[in-house]
């Protein structure tokens, strides 16, 4: 596994952790179609949310925000459509994206995580 991947695992998996300390339930992981990937999928309430998580060392260069390009977001969309068609629920669906800054990579002790809801 390269260290792209490995800071990747480690920021979805902080990205999780602090989701769940604020009450969201997992239901998703991973979630590949042709069309593109869905980094989690969490229950928060009503809503069902689609989160795109976004690790980097630090933002000097740029908020790992600002790497969520229109084009991104488009196949999250889609992506998002087909896990709802295939999985049953009434609740509402929300976009959020959650920012990992962590400068020492996946052996960061404690990252720093930026939540934005309704990002996109």
């Amino acid at each position: 596994m390269g260290e792209t991947q490995k800071r990747g695992n480690f920021g979805e998996d902080a990205a999780l952790e602090f989701l769940k300390k604020l009450g969201y339930g997992e239901l998703d992981r991973t979630y590949r179609t042709r069309f593109g990937e869905i980094d989690l999928i969490v229950r928060d309430g009503e809503y069902v949310v689609f989160v795109e998580v976004k690790t980097r060392k630090n933002s000097d260069f740029a908020e790992a925000r600002e790497f969520v390009s229109a084009a991104k977001q488009k196949r999250v969309r889609t992506t998002a459509q087909i896990w709802l068609n295939s999985h049953d629920t009434e609740l509402q669906s929300r976009f959020d994206v959650v920012e990992v800054y962590a400068p020492q990579g996946a052996d960061t002790k404690n990252p720093e995580i930026i939540h934005i809801e309704n990002a996109f």
